[in-house]
């Protein structure tokens, strides 16, 4: 029989396969403490598991620890479901973690102190989020276990102290895996229906297992979300679940929180008592002051004798007129001497005198103004004929009156002053005094000074 040689790879995964294929090792639940946690930022999970005689490596992938309660933690002691297999590269078998729960009360209360700080961070917990009770509640909705100590003491306290309020029991579980959930739908169906005007959610005392469901994330925002005002009652008076910090009001016990939740129909009928009494003796205290308020009214010298009333206006009466007369009069000839200042004051300043004087004045600056106008009109005549006569006198037009003329390329436009501007055989314009001549240059001859220069043969 030939010998088979395998390769590494080969064996490592054929002891993979063996190790899936075992129906222990596909699912196996183990215990043990956290070591070497690391949170990749792929979203897995590195760790190794460890008790006193032994450990493993395991890994959790974050399809699966998304779903944890809780954030594992370097020394925290869990307990994992998954299956064992062989990492084909290193030849390395690891346990591969689908769930995980801490194990033990030590690790409960580290799962609740996480989610404590999470829901803190988030707001759910902010004072200024918290609505205030309906003082009068008509409906009060109870979510709590039906069979329960505290459903009783909460119903005998509302039927005690309010029995004006309607109560609208809704029954959930308040222990185990599904109590969560059903306290959940509880608050969200109360909601839907929108009657309560405020909700009790709560159960009677218990160990920390007991009460977990009430420190589950989703009955945390359950409560959150609620529109109705939620009161708290889980456990005894040192008990504190997540759904305390979350509740709009922590009751210490499920009695303390019917107690909350409505008023006293003693204290209020005391209460009206008293202010029915107050305002009694209110009203006997006001009628008794319009009474001697209507005694002194009774007596006055206005409602005795009016004539004596009368008599006195008629006298303020008749002085108040002889001062209005002689203010009259008084009025009357201020008014008269300020009328003939007025008066002669416009006669000053009559119109007529006013265009008179006008008139004066317009014809005077009329003759001014011709004056100057013409001295004006004089002086420029004077400096244009000057101007005319130098301009005569500089006029390239007398000069060649003289017989002189000027000389310009054949295009007319540039002044021959230098033979260095011309050759022999250019065509040249010759200005003279009645019009133009073309000419050709036929022969150059150059001069002994300025004076001299010229042209030939032109």
């Amino acid at each position: 029989m030939e010998q088979r040689i395998l390769s590494i790879k080969e064996l490592n995964r054929y002891i993979r396969m063996k190790m899936e294929s075992d129906a222990l090792l596909s699912e196996v639940w183990i215990r043990g403490e956290i070591s070497n946690f690391t949170h990749h930022s792929s979203g897995h999970m590195y760790f190794t598991l460890k008790d006193k005689d032994s450990r493993i490596k395991c890994i959790m992938f974050a399809s699966h620890n998304q779903r944890l309660p809780f954030m594992p933690k370097e020394g925290a002691r869990v307990i994992a479901r998954g299956n064992v297999s062989v990492y084909e590269r290193d030849g390395q078998y690891q346990f591969y973690a689908t769930h995980m729960q801490p194990d033990g009360i030590g690790s409960l209360y580290l799962a609740y102190e996480q989610l404590k700080s999470k829901l803190e961070a988030e707001g759910l917990f902010a004072p200024q989020r918290k609505r205030a009770l309906p003082r009068f509640p008509f409906v009060i909705g109870v979510i709590t276990s039906p069979t329960g100590a505290a459903v009783r003491d909460i119903l005998t306290t509302l039927q005690r102290r309010y029995p004006l309020a309607s109560v609208v029991l809704h029954p959930v579980l308040v222990q185990g895996q599904t109590a969560a959930p059903s306290i959940v739908r509880a608050i969200r169906t109360m909601n839907q229906m929108g009657e309560a005007d405020v909700l009790i959610v709560g159960r009677g005392g218990g160990s920390l297992e007991e009460l977990w469901a009430f420190n589950e994330e989703a009955v945390a925002r359950a409560i959150y979300e609620s529109d109705i005002p939620v009161i708290s009652a889980v456990g005894h008076e040192t008990d504190f679940t997540i759904a305390d910090f979350v509740s709009d009001l922590r009751a210490a016990t499920p009695t303390a929180a019917a107690e909350l939740a409505v008023p006293h129909a003693a204290e209020l009928k005391a209460q009206l008592r008293q202010r029915e009494q107050s305002l009694r003796q209110s009203l006997q205290h006001r009628l008794e002051q319009a009474r001697q308020r209507l005694r002194r009214l009774r007596q006055s010298p206005a409602l005795l004798q009016p004539q004596r009333a009368l008599l006195q206006h008629a006298e303020r009466l008749d002085t108040l007129s002889a001062r209005l007369t002689a203010r009259a009069v008084s009025r009357r000839e201020l008014a008269s001497s300020a009328h003939d200042r007025l008066r002669g004051r416009l006669l000053r300043y009559h119109p007529e005198e006013s265009l008179r004087f006008a008139k004066r004045r317009l014809s005077e600056a009329e003759r001014l103004l011709r004056q100057t106008m013409a001295s004006l009109l004089k002086g420029k005549s004077q400096e244009l004929a000057y101007g005319i006569r130098q301009l005569d006198a500089l006029s390239p037009l007398k000069v060649m009156a003289r017989g002189y003329s000027l000389v310009y390329d054949d295009e007319g436009k540039r002044l021959i002053k230098s033979l260095n501007d011309v050759e022999p055989g250019d065509m040249v314009k010759v200005k003279v005094t009645d019009g133009e001549l073309d000419c050709q240059v036929w022969g150059m001859r150059k001069g002994d000074n300025d004076d001299d220069a010229g042209t030939a043969g032109a």
